[in-house]
C-alpha cells in the first residue's frame, strides 16, 4: 500500500494528459483490469501499483465537472453544450471503477462472489422517514429499538406489547443486536450466529477494491470541497448545494451498493474510511498538484468560515497529541480565531433578532469563562471517515450520505471509529443546525444516526470515557441556549441579576434543541453513563446553571386596566422547554436512584441544587413577600429539588431532614410554588381575564396529564414538605394571604376587603380551603406505592368519564421520561385496569353515531374508592368535576344507597411516611381552628360570598383533623398545657379534638357602621378573657436561643400569626399598634378606613354547638339531631357504618359528631348536653327588610323554576306525539279515513300539510303540493349475484375479482345480444335497464307547496352559512325533519288511495277487461289532466322528470343505437319505476314473507312516482301494432307475416321479453287511475306468457332422455278436463313445438356436461317453475300494495308463492288447499293455449333456425338474483395492509401515497394521486362514478377508516376495524392489531344498501373532484 500511496503522491505532473483515457483502454476495460490484477498479485508489486495509480489519477481526476459546477455559469454552459454534460466523464469513471474492482470479471459476478462470504449476523436495513416499521415493547432491551417488517413477520412475536409505526426520522433495524433487543425476537435468517460456517475471505477477491476505492473515496471529498460555496444570505445558495448533490449522487449511490454487498465489502471500507496514513498521504495537500492544493485550501476556507480552527500542521507533527480539552495547541490555535469570530458572531445574532421582531427586549451575553471553549470551536481531521462527516454536515446532511454512513453499521469496528467522529464534530453539527433554514428536515437526520449510536450501552459508555460525550452534550446544549436568553423580570424588575430564555426565540418556538436533549436523555437513560454525570460534580454545577436558564421563564403579568393587545402563544414553547429540557432529564437521573446505595448521587444533585436556588433568590433580590399581579409556571430547579427529595426518603431511605435546609430558606422555598397554587385559583376565578385565553390555557398545561407529574404534582409536594417543617400557624396564615381572602374571615357581617373585588371572593375562599384540602389528603409522594397510584390515578380518570383504553393511556400520567422502562400497557396496568372497570363493548346508536369501546368503574369503586381530591386535582376542565359528581349520584340513586344530592364521599388516607407526619400539625393549629369556627359560624348565620362548596370542605377538614388527632387526650384534661398554652383568649390548646367544645362567647369585631351589629349594647360581662382580641402575645421561650437566626425567623412567624389574627377579628386594641414589616404594606391597616368601627359579638358557641346548629339548618327540622349511641351503644365499638359513607351535608355532620364523640367522653357528654337543650330557632337576628326581600326573591325563583319545570315536560310530550306520529307515516296519505258511498264512488280528495307555511289542503293543479325527496342514481342492483358465498377483498396477487356474474353484466351482455339480431326498438321494451346508474327515490314523508319550496330555496341561497350541500344543485334539507333531499315530487290531484275504486268483484269477462285494456292503451287523451294546457302541476311533473334525468349519467340512460331516439326515454322511465321495486323488495330482505308496511315501505313514493312517470310515458304513444298487448291476447291468422322480411330485423320475439318490463309498460300506458279489475287482468295474462317461458326454459335445461320422457307423458294427459292448467301437458306440448326448430340439436356432447345431471323429479320441477316466477309475483304484488294501498299478508317462505298469487287474484277463490299446491293451477288463459304457444314458439324456432346458441342463451333467463353485498373482509387488518400498502397502482405503476381500496368490487385506486387524474377528476371519484353510479365505498389502507362519497360530497364514515379494546385506530397512529367488528360491517353494508348515507352521517363536505 505504501507504494501505491507514494505513486499516487508522485503522480502530479500526469494531469496534462487529455480527460478521457486513451480509446484503447477505453475499449477494453476488462483486459487493463485484468493486466493490473494479474499485475499486483505478483509478489513484487511495485510496477502494477504504479500502473493503477497512473490510471486511477486520470481516471478520477476531480478536475473536471464539477469543479465548473461551483463556477454556475459555466457549468450551465458545459452542461448545454454537448459532450453530454458533466454526467457523461462521471459515469466513464465509474465504468472504470466497477471493471478495476471485479478485476476483469463481470460486476454483478463480483457481486455475487463478495455476499457468499457475508455473516449476516444483523439485519441493520436502513430506512427514510414515512417507511413502516415495528417496535416490539417485550423484546427490547432500549425503547429505541426497531424492525423492519420482514423481521418482525419472520420473528415470533404473538402475544407480545409491539405496535407498527411510521418512522418520523428514519431508522434502523436491529434484528440481531443482541445489544438492543433480547435474542428470543431475532428472526430466523438472523438467529444463527453463521460466523463461524462462513469460509475466509480469498485475498485476491477483494484485492483491487483495497487499492481503488481511497482513491475513489478522496475523488469524492475533493468533489465535496470545490463544489461547497458558504451560504450567503440568499437561498440561491442552498440551491446550489442541491446542484452539486445531484451530480454526485451516482457515485454516493456506488458506495451504497458496496455496503449492501455485506460484511467482506463493509471492512474492506472500513479500512479505507478509517486509515490515517491514507489520508495523510492523499490529502496533505502542499505537493506540487496544484488542483490538490486548491482543494486543501477550499477544506481549510471552510473550517474557518464554520468558526472553526484547524491546528496548524507544524504543532500538530511537532507535539505528541494530546486530548482535546486541556490541550495547548487548541488554546493557542483558537485565541487567534475566537477574538474575531466571537465579535462577528454576537453582533450577526443580534441583527436577525432585530429582523424577527423579537427583539423587544435585549440579549444577554454570558461571560465564556463558563465553559470549556475549545468543545465548541476545534476540529482536526485525520481520517476519510472524519473529513466525509464534516462535508455531510456542511451539506446539511443529504439522505443519501446519511444511508451511505448508517448502511456501514453492521461492521462493529466502523461503528467505534464513526460514533467517535460523530461525538467529536458534536458541537460542530449543532451550530449548523442552529443556522440551518431546513432545521426540521437536518433535525430528523441528525436523529437518525444518533439514536443508532447512543441506544447502545455499551459504545456510550465507552465515548463517555474516552471523548468526554457528556462535558460535550452540556457545554453543547449551554451554548445553544446562550444565544436567547433575556433578563428576568420576575420579583425586582430593575436590579435582577437573573437571566432566563426568551420563548418567542426562533431556537424554542420551533423545538430546534429537541435532537440535543433527545441524545442526552438517550445516554442518560444508560445507567453507567448516568452514575459518571452525577458523579461528576462539575458537570453537576454546569448543568444546573442550565436549568436555571429555565427558572421563571415566560413571566405572566396581570392586566388589570384593559384588555391585552396581543396574546402571545410563547407558552407552547415554554412549556415543552421545560418538559423536555429540564423534566425529561431529572426522571432519567432519577431512573437511576432508586436504590441505597445510591444516596450520595441524590445528596450531590440536592446540594447543587439548594445551591442554584440560593444563588436565584439572591439574583432576583428576593426577600420574604412575592411581587404582586406576576406568576410564571416555572420553577424547574423547585422541582429538581422536590422530586430527588422525593425519590431520596421513597428509595433510599435517606433522612429526610439531612438533606432539608434551615427554616428561612424553606420559607422561601414555599412562596413560589404557593403563588402558583393561588394563581390558579385566580385564574378559574377571571379575575386574568384580561390576559386573555392563553393565560387559561396555561392554567390548564400546567395540570394536564403529560405535564402534571413534572409540574403540579412536585409543586405541591414540597408544600407539603415545607408544611411539614414550618410553623403551622405561619403556613396556614401565608395561604390565606397568598388567596387573599384574609378579610373575609370575621365574625362580622360586612367587610372590607382591600385585595379582591366581591365578586371574586368567593371562589377564592373556595379555592384556598380546596387547595388545604388537596395539600392535607394528598398521599402521592408522601407514602403511597406506585400501584397505589397507578389505581388511583385510573380510578379518578374513570370517574370523570367512561374511557377509551387509549385515552386511558394517554390521561395517566406515566414516568415521562420514555426510556425509564416504565411502559404503558404493562402487566400492572392491565392488571389494575381490570380490577377497578368493566369493559363496555362497542354499541351502534340507531342514529349510526359509532361507539367505542369503553371502560366504566366498577360499583365497588364507586362505593369505596371514588376520591374527589384527586379529580379536583387532575381535571383540566372544571366541568370534568361536575360530571364526576353526576355519575357518582347516578350510581347512588341506582344502586338505592342514596336518593337525593350527595355531597363528595369522604376517603380514607393511605398512612404517612413518617418523615412527613409533621404535615398533620396543620389541622392542630390554632389558626385553622379559628378559621373554621369564623366560616361555620358565618354559614350559620347565612353571611353572603358562603357557598356549599365552602362548608363541604371546612367539614372535611375538620373530619381530616380527627382523623389524624396526635395524642389520645385524657378525659381529665382541665388546664392542659398551663399558661404556655393560654397566651390567646380563642383556644386553650392547638388539639382539635379539645378545641372542639370550647365555647367562645365574645368576639370584638370592626365592621362598617352600616352593619346590623353595630346596634347591640355591649354586654357588661365582656371579660377580656373572652374577648376575640390578642393578648400582647409573650413570644414562646424558644426565642431565647442564643442562635440569632431562628430568632429572626420565629419573630416574622409571630408577627404573621399576630397579624393574621387580628385581621381576622380587627380587635381595637392593637389594631393600630402593630408594626408592619415594609414588604406587606398591601395589607392598609383597617384602622385606617374611618368608617369602620368596633362591635362586640355575642357568640356563645363551640364548634360543636354550631356543627348542631347546622345539622338543624340543613335538614330544616328544628332538634333533628338525636346522638345515635343513645339508642345503639354499638356504634360506640365499630364506628365504621356504611350508612354515613355516602350523603349530603347532614350525613357529613353526623359523620363527624359521631367520630368527635368516639375521640373523647368529654365531647360526647357536651353534645348530649347540647341537645338536651331545646334549641330555639338558629338565627338570632330579627328578619330586615332587606333580609325578607332576598327571602321574597327565593320563594318567587322557586316557583318560576317549577313553572318552568312544567312547561318543558309539556314540550317534551308534544316532541314525543309528533316524532311517533312523523316516524309512523307510511306514506303520509294513508292517515285520512275516507268515506265511501256506494253509488259513482265519490272520494275526498287527500289533504296535504305543508311544512313551511303550516296550511293543510289537497294538491290542486294551479298551487301543487310535492313530497320531499331525494334522487340517487344507485348501482346496488347491478352488485347482486346468483351465488350465494360473498366475495372476498383480494389479499394476495392471485385473488382477483372479475365482475361478469354481477347482475348488471348479465343484462347488458343479454341487452347487446338482442340489439344484435333484433330490431333495437323492439329491443328497448324487451328489457329494464337501471341495474346500473338507475334512479332511487326515497322520501321522508313531509309535503310543502311547491312555490313555498321555491322561496324556501332562494333564502337557503342567501344564507352563505350553510355548508355540506350546494343549493344551487337544488339540495337542500328538509325543513321539518332536516334529512337531505334534492327534489320535490308533485302529489297527484285527486283522489288519495284507489282502492275503493273496486271494492266489488267485477263481473266482466276476462275477455272484456282484455278489450277494454286495449282500448284505453289506445287512447291518449284519456289522461284527465290535458297535458296541452299548461298548468303549474304539468310544470312542476316535467321539471321534476328532468331532475330524475340528470341524476344519473348519459351513460346510463342512452342504450339505443340511434341516439336521442324516443325509444331511449319510454326505457329509462318504466325502468326507473323497476328499480325502485326492485330496491324496495331487497330492502325487505328479497322477499315478501314478512309482509306489511316496512321501513323501506315508509320511505317509497312509488304511488307519485307513478303519476309523474305514467304522465310522461303516454307523450310515448306505441304504435298499436307493435304492441305487445296484441300479442299476448289474440292470434294471429299467417303467422309467416309476422316474420318481416328478410332485410329489416325481426322484432324480440316474445318469448324473449322480460316480464316484469311487459308489465311497467302496460300499467304505465294506461290512463291513470288504475281500475284494479284491469290491473289484475294485465297481471293474469303476463302470468300465462312468464309460466310458458319457465317451462321453456327447463326444457332446454334438461336432457334429452328427460324431455323425450315428458313429452309423452304430456302427451297422454292432453284431453283431459283441466290439460290447460297441468305442467306436464303444457311442458310436452312446448317440447313438442320447439324441437321443430334447431333448438334442441346443436347439443353436442361437451353441452351435456353443462347442463346439471339430476333427475327431474315432479317437485323439483315445481320448485323451479314456482322459483322462477317468484321474482314477478314479488314485484307486481308490492305494486299493487302502492297503487292500491293493500296490505301484504305475511306468510313462511314456502309458502310465499300461494299466498302472493292469492293475494294477486290469480287463483280463484274456491281453491282447496288441501292437495300439494301446483303452480300451474294459477293460469288462466285469455285465448286456446296451445294455439298461443305455438305461435310464440313460432318466433324462437325461426330464430334458432339460424343461431341455436343464442336462442338457448336467451331463454334461460337467470332470475334467481342473491341480496348484494360489499366484499368479505379479512379477520386481521394487518393482511390487508400488507398486502396493499406497497402494492403498485396499475394506473400509474407508482405506489401510491394513499391507497385505497373499493370495497364494493375491489379495486385498487390512487387517493388524491395527481398521477391517476383524468379530466380533472382524480381517481377515487372517478372509480365512484363508474362503479357505484356517484356512491363509492373506499378503505384508506394507511389510515383504517372507511370513506364515502356521494356525488359531489364526502364523509369520513369511521373504521370498521377496531383493535382488542374496541377501539378504532385512525391514521394507525396506535399501530395495534386490528380486528375486523362484524356489526359495523353490517351497519355500513345496510347504510349502502338502503341508500341511507346522506341521512345518517352528518359530517359532509364537498371534495371538489380531488379524492
Amino acid at each position: 500500500m505504501a507504494a501505491a500511496a507514494a505513486a499516487a503522491a508522485v503522480g502530479g505532473p500526469q494531469q496534462s494528459q487529455p480527460e478521457l483515457p486513451a480509446p484503447g483502454l477505453a475499449l477494453d476495460k476488462a483486459a487493463t483490469a485484468a493486466h493490473l490484477k494479474a499485475a499486483l498479485s505478483r509478489p513484487d508489486n511495485r510496477a502494477g501499483a504504479e500502473e493503477l495509480q497512473a490510471l486511477l489519477e486520470r481516471v478520477l481526476s476531480a478536475e473536471r465537472p464539477l469543479a465548473s459546477a461551483a463556477g454556475g455559469e459555466e457549468a450551465a454552459a458545459a452542461a448545454a453544450g454537448g459532450g453530454g454534460g458533466p454526467g457523461a466523464a462521471e459515469e466513464e469513471a465509474l465504468e472504470w471503477c466497477k471493471c478495476l474492482l471485479a478485476g476483469g470479471g463481470g460486476y454483478d459476478e463480483f457481486c455475487a462472489a463478495v455476499r457468499a462470504y457475508d455473516p449476516a449476523a444483523l439485519c441493520g436495513l436502513v430506512w427514510t422517514a414515512n417507511f413502516v416499521a415495528y417496535r416490539c415493547r417485550t423484546c427490547g432491551i432500549s425503547p429505541c429499538m426497531s424492525l423492519c417488517a420482514e423481521c418482525f413477520h419472520q420473528g415470533d412475536h404473538t402475544g407480545h406489547d409491539f405496535n407498527m409505526f411510521r418512522s418520523q426520522a428514519g431508522g434502523a433495524c436491529d434484528c440481531g443486536d443482541s445489544n438492543v433487543m433480547r435474542e428470543s425476537g431475532f428472526c430466523k435468517r438472523h438467529q444463527i450466529k453463521s460466523s463461524s460456517n462462513i469460509p475466509c475471505v480469498p485475498k485476491d477477491l477483494l484485492m483491487m477494491s483495497e487499492f481503488v476505492l481511497p482513491r475513489f473515496i478522496f475523488c469524492l471529498i475533493q468533489y465535496l470541497r470545490d463544489g461547497y460555496n458558504e451560504p450567503a444570505a440568499d437561498v440561491s445558495s442552498e440551491k446550489d448545494l442541491n446542484k452539486v448533490l445531484q451530480l454526485l449522487e451516482p457515485q454516493i449511490s456506488f458506495l451504497e451498493d458496496l455496503t449492501k454487498m455485506g460484511g467482506a465489502m463493509r471492512s474492506v471500507l472500513t479500512q479505507v474510511l478509517t486509515n490515517q496514513q491514507n489520508y495523510k498521504d492523499l490529502t496533505s495537500g502542499p505537493g506540487e498538484n496544484a488542483c490538490a492544493k486548491k482543494s486543501h485550501e477550499k477544506y481549510l476556507i471552510a473550517l474557518k468560515s464554520s468558526g472553526l480552527t484547524y491546528p496548524e500542521d507544524k504543532l500538530v507533527y511537532g507535539i505528541q497529541e494530546p486530548s482535546a480539552g486541556t490541550s495547548t495547541l487548541a488554546v493557542q490555535g483558537f485565541a487567534g480565531a475566537t477574538g474575531t469570530l466571537g465579535q462577528v458572531d454576537s453582533s450577526d445574532e443580534e441583527d436577525q433578532d432585530g429582523s424577527q421582531g423579537l427583539g423587544k427586549r435585549k440579549r444577554v451575553k454570558l461571560s465564556s469563562g463558563t465553559k470549556d471553549q475549545s468543545i465548541m470551536d476545534v476540529l482536526k481531521h485525520k481520517s476519510f471517515l472524519e473529513e466525509l462527516l464534516f462535508w455531510t454536515i456542511k451539506y446539511e446532511f443529504p439522505q443519501k450520505m446519511v444511508t451511505f454512513l448508517l448502511n456501514m453499521l453492521p461492521d462493529q469496528e466502523y461503528k467505534v471509529a464513526f460514533t467517535k467522529t460523530f461525538v467529536q464534530h458534536y458541537a460542530f453539527i449543532m451550530k449548523t443546525l442552529k443556522k440551518s433554514h431546513e432545521s426540521d428536515t437536518m433535525s430528523n437526520r441528525i436523529v437518525h444516526i444518533s439514536v443508532q449510536l447512543f441506544s447502545n450501552e455499551e459504545l456510550a459508555r465507552q465515548v463517555t470515557e474516552e471523548c468526554q460525550l457528556l462535558d460535550i452534550m452540556v457545554t453543547v446544549l449551554l451554548y445553544m441556549m446562550e444565544s436567547c436568553l433575556i433578563k428576568s423580570e420576575l420579583q425586582d424588575e430593575e436590579n435582577s441579576l437573573h437571566v432566563v430564555v426568551n420563548c418567542g426565540e426562533a431556537l424554542l418556538k420551533n423545538n430546534t434543541y429537541w435532537p440535543l436533549v433527545s441524545d442526552f436523555i438517550n445516554i442518560l437513560s444508560h445507567q453507567s453513563v448516568a452514575k459518571r454525570f452525577l458523579e461528576d460534580h462539575g458537570l453537576l454545577v454546569t448543568w444546573m446553571n442550565f436549568v436555571s436558564f429555565f427558572q421563571g421563564m415566560n413571566l405572566n403579568k396581570r392586566e388589570l386596566n384593559e384588555h391585552v393587545e396581543f396574546e402571545s402563544q410563547t407558552y407552547y414553547a415554554a412549556f415543552a422547554a421545560e418538559l423536555e429540557a429540564c423534566a425529561q432529564p431529572m426522571w432519567g437521573l432519577l431512573s437511576h436512584c432508586k436504590i441505597r446505595e445510591t444516596q450520595e448521587y441524590t445528596r450531590n444533585v440536592v446540594r447543587y441544587c439548594l445551591e442554584a436556588l440560593q444563588d436565584w433568590f439572591d439574583a432576583i433580590n428576593f426577600v420574604d413577600e412575592p411581587a404582586p399581579n406576576q406568576v410564571t409556571f416555572h420553577l424547574p430547579l423547585h422541582r429538581y429539588y422536590a422530586m430527588f427529595l422525593s425519590k431520596a426518603v421513597k428509595c433510599q431511605e435517606l433522612d429526610l431532614d439531612s438533606v432539608l435546609p434551615d427554616q428561612e430558606m424553606l420559607m422561601k422555598l414555599m412562596i413560589h410554588p404557593l403563588q402558583i397554587q393561588a394563581s390558579l385559583a385566580e385564574i378559574h376565578s377571571n379575575m386574568w381575564v384580561r390576559n386573555g385565553l392563553q393565560i387559561k390555557g396555561q392554567a390548564m398545561t400546567y395540570v394536564q396529564s403529560h405535564f402534571c407529574n413534572s409540574m403540579i404534582d412536585p409543586d405541591i409536594y414540597l408544600l407539603q414538605v415545607c408544611a411539614s417543617r414550618l410553623d403551622p400557624d405561619y403556613f396556614i396564615s401565608s395561604v390565606f394571604e397568598r388567596f387573599k381572602v384574609v378579610d373575609l374571615l370575621t365574625m362580622a357581617s360586612q367587610h372590607q376587603n382591600t385585595v379582591l373585588d366581591a365578586e371574586h371572593e368567593r371562589s377564592m375562599l373556595e379555592g384556598a380551603l380546596t387547595f388545604l384540602v388537596i395539600l392535607l389528603s394528598l398521599r402521592l409522594h408522601l407514602g403511597m406505592s406506585d400501584d397505589e397510584i397507578l389505581r388511583a390515578e385510573m380510578v379518578a380518570q374513570l370517574c370523570m368519564n367512561d374511557r377509551t383504553h387509549s385515552s386511558l393511556l394517554d390521561l395517566i400520567p406515566e414516568n415521562p421520561n420514555p426510556k425509564s422502562g416504565i411502559i404503558p400497557g404493562s402487566y400492572s396496568f392491565e392488571s389494575v385496569l381490570s380490577a377497578v372497570a368493566d369493559f363496555k363493548a362497542p354499541v351502534f346508536e340507531p342514529g349510526g353515531s359509532m361507539q367505542q369501546g369503553m371502560y366504566t368503574p366498577k360499583a365497588e369503586v364507586w362505593d369505596q374508592e371514588f376520591d374527589p381530591v384527586m379529580v379536583i386535582l387532575r381535571t383540566v376542565y372544571r366541568r370534568d368535576v361536575q360530571s364526576a359528581m353526576d355519575r357518582y349520584t347516578a350510581f347512588l340513586k341506582q344502586s338505592g344507597k342514596f336518593p337525593g344530592n350527595p355531597w363528595p364521599p369522604y376517603k380514607k388516607r393511605t398512612s404517612l411516611h413518617p418523615s412527613y407526619k409533621g404535615l398533620m400539625r396543620l389541622l392542630h393549629c390554632k389558626t385553622l381552628h379559628i378559621v373554621l369556627f369564623t366560616l361555620l359560624y358565618k354559614i350559620l348565620m347565612d353571611h353572603q360570598n358562603l357557598s356549599e362548596h365552602v362548608l363541604c370542605m371546612v367539614l372535611y377538614l375538620i373530619e381530616l383533623g380527627l382523623e389524624n388527632s396526635t395524642e389520645d387526650e385524657s378525659d381529665e384534661e382541665t388546664s392542659v398545657g398551663g399558661p404556655e398554652r393560654c397566651h390567646d383568649s380563642w383556644f386553650p390548646g392547638s388539639n382539635l379534638v379539645s378545641n372542639m367544645r370550647h365555647f367562645i362567647n365574645y368576639v370584638r369585631v370592626r365592621v362598617p357602621e352600616t352593619a346590623p351589629e353595630v346596634k347591640r349594647d355591649s354586654p357588661a360581662s365582656t371579660s377580656s378573657d373572652n374577648l376575640g382580641s390578642l393578648q400582647s402575645s409573650r413570644r414562646p421561650k424558644v426565642l431565647q436561643r442564643e442562635n440569632s437566626g431562628t430568632a429572626q425567623v420565629f419573630s416574622l412567624v409571630a408577627e404573621r400569626r399576630k397579624k393574621f389574627q387580628e385581621i381576622i377579628n380587627r380587635s381595637n386594641s392593637e389594631a393600630n399598634q402593630v408594626v408592619r414589616p415594609k414588604t406587606s404594606s398591601k395589607w392598609s391597616a383597617p384602622g385606617s378606613a374611618p368608617q369602620l368601627t368596633t362591635a362586640i359579638l355575642e357568640i356563645k358557641e363551640s364548634i360543636l354547638s354550631l356543627l348542631i346548629k347546622l345539622h338543624h339548618k340543613l335538614s330544616g327540622k328544628q332538634n333533628s339531631y338525636y346522638p345515635p349511641w343513645l339508642d345503639d351503644i354499638e356504634i360506640l365499638i365499630q364506628p365504621e357504618i356504611p350508612k354515613y359513607s355516602h350523603g349530603d351535608g347532614i350525613t357529613a355532620v353526623e359523620r363527624i359528631l359521631l367520630k368527635a364523640a368516639l375521640q373523647s367522653r368529654m365531647n360526647k357528654r357536651i353534645i348530649e348536653e347540647i341537645c338536651r337543650k331545646v334549641t330555639p330557632p338558629v338565627p338570632p337576628k330579627k328578619i330586615t327588610a332587606a333580609e325578607k326581600k332576598t327571602l321574597d326573591k327565593e320563594e318567587r325563583r322557586q316557583k318560576a323554576r317549577e313553572r318552568q319545570q312544567k312547561l318543558l315536560a309539556e314540550f317534551a310530550s308534544r316532541q314525543k306525539s309528533f316524532m311517533e306520529t312523523a316516524m309512523d307515516v307510511d306514506s303520509p296519505e294513508n292517515d285520512i279515513p275516507m268515506e265511501i258511498t256506494t253509488a259513482e264512488p265519490q272520494v275526498s280528495e287527500a289533504v296535504y300539510d305543508c311544512v313551511i307555511c303550516g296550511q293543510s289542503g289537497p294538491s290542486s293543479e294551479d298551487r301543487p303540493t310535492g313530497l320531499v325527496v331525494l334522487l340517487q342514481a344507485s348501482s346496488v342492483l347491478g352488485q347482486c349475484r346468483d351465488n350465494v358465498e360473498p366475495k372476498k377483498l383480494p389479499i394476495t396477487e392471485e385473488e382477483q375479482i372479475y365482475p361478469w356474474d354481477t347482475c348488471a353484466a348479465v343484462h347488458d351482455v343479454r341487452l347487446s345480444l338482442l340489439q344484435r339480431y333484433f330490431k333495437d326498438s323492439s329491443c328497448l321494451l324487451a328489457v329494464s335497464i337501471g341495474w346500473e346508474g338507475g334512479v332511487y327515490v326515497q322520501t321522508c314523508g313531509h309535503t310543502l307547496h311547491i312555490d313555498c319550496h321555491k322561496s324556501y330555496m332562494e333564502s337557503l341561497r342567501n344564507d352563505q352559512v350553510l355548508q355540506g350541500f350546494s343549493v344551487d344543485k337544488g339540495e337542500f334539507t328538509c325543513p321539518l325533519c332536516r334529512q337531505f333531499a334534492n327534489s320535490v315530487l308533485p302529489c297527484y290531484p285527486g283522489s288519495n288511495v284507489e282502492n275503493n275504486l273496486w271494492q266489488r268483484p267485477s263481473n266482466k269477462s276476462m275477455q272484456d277487461l282484455i278489450k277494454e285494456v286495449e282500448e284505453l292503451q289506445g287512447r291518449p287523451g284519456a289522461f284527465p289532466v290535458s297535458i296541452s294546457s299548461e298548468t303549474n302541476l304539468s310544470k312542476e311533473m316535467e321539471s321534476v322528470m328532468k331532475d330524475i334525468k340528470n341524476t344519473t349519467q348519459k351513460k346510463y340512460r342512452d342504450y339505443s343505437k340511434t341516439p336521442g331516439s324516443p325509444d331511449n326515454d319510454f326505457l329509462f322511465m318504466y325502468s326507473v319505476a323497476r328499480t325502485n321495486l326492485e330496491l324496495e323488495l331487497i330492502h325487505r330482505g328479497g322477499n315478501l314473507c314478512s309482509g306489511g308496511a316496512s321501513t323501506a315501505g315508509k320511505r317509497s313514493c312509488l304511488n307519485q312516482l307513478f303519476h309523474v312517470l305514467a304522465l310522461h310515458m303516454r307523450l310515448y304513444s306505441i304504435d298499436s301494432e307493435y304492441n305487445p298487448w296484441k300479442k299476448l291476447t289474440q292470434l294471429v291468422e299467417d303467422m309467416n307475416s309476422q316474420l318481416g322480411n328478410e332485410e329489416q330485423q325481426p322484432e324480440v320475439p316474445i318469448l324473449y321479453h322480460d316480464v316484469t318490463s311487459l308489465l311497467l309498460i302496460q300499467i304505465l300506458m294506461m290512463p291513470q287511475p288504475l281500475h284494479k279489475e284491469h290491473f289484475t287482468c294485465i297481471v293474469k295474462v303476463l302470468f300465462t306468457l312468464l309460466y310458458t317461458q319457465a317451462l321453456a326454459a327447463l326444457s332446454v335445461k334438461c336432457s334429452e332422455e328427460d324431455r323425450s320422457a315428458w313429452k309423452h307423458m304430456g302427451a297422454l294427459k292432453k284431453n283431459t278436463c283441466d290439460a290447460e292448467k297441468s305442467y306436464e301437458v303444457l311442458l310436452s306440448f312446448i317440447i313438442n313445438e320447439l324441437s321443430k326448430g334447431k333448438l334442441y340439436h346443436e347439443e353436442g356432447t361437451q353441452e351435456c356436461v353443462m347442463i346439471s345431471p339430476i333427475a327431474w323429479s315432479p317437485e323439483s320441477m315445481e320448485k323451479y317453475l314456482q322459483d322462477f316466477c317468484l321474482p314477478f309475483l314479488r314485484i307486481t304484488s308490492l305494486l299493487q300494495h302502492h297503487l292500491f294501498g293493500e296490505d301484504l299478508p305475511s306468510c313462511q317462505e314456502e309458502e310465499e308463492f300461494s299466498v302472493l298469487a292469492s293475494c294477486l287474484g290469480l287463483l280463484p277463490t274456491f281453491y282447496q288447499t288441501e292437495h300439494p299446491f301446483i303452480s300451474a293451477s294459477c293460469l288462466e288463459w285469455p285465448v286456446p293455449p296451445f294455439d298461443i304457444i305455438t305461435q310464440w314458439c313460432f318466433e324462437i324456432k325461426s330464430f334458432t333456425e339460424r343461431h341455436a346458441e343464442q336462442g338457448k342463451a336467451l331463454l334461460i333467463q337467470e332470475s334467481r338474483w342473491k341480496l348484494p353485498h360489499l366484499l368479505q373482509l379479512p379477520e386481521n387488518y394487518n393482511t390487508i395492509f400488507q398486502y396493499y400498502h406497497r402494492k403498485t397502482c396499475s394506473v400509474c405503476t407508482k405506489v401510491p401515497k394513499d391507497p385505497a381500496v373499493c370495497l364494493v368490487c375491489g379495486t385498487f385506486v390512487c387517493l388524491k394521486g395527481l398521477c391517476c387524474k383524468q379530466q380533472s377528476y382524480c381517481e377515487c371519484v372517478l372509480h365512484s362514478q363508474n362503479c357505484g353510479a356517484g356512491t363509492g365505498i373506499f378503505l384508506l389502507i394507511n389510515a383504517s377508516v372507511i370513506i364515502i362519497i356521494r356525488g359531489h360530497r364526502f364523509c369520513l364514515w369511521g373504521s370498521v376495524y377496531l383493535d382488542a379494546h374496541g377501539e378504532e385506530d385512525r391514521d394507525l397512529r396506535r399501530g395495534k392489531p386490528l380486528y375486523i367488528c362484524k356489526e359495523r360491517y353490517k351497519v355500513l353494508e345496510q347504510q349502502w344498501i338502503s341508500h341511507t348515507f346522506d341521512h345518517i352521517n352528518k359530517r359532509w363536505g364537498p371534495h371538489y373532484n380531488g379524492l
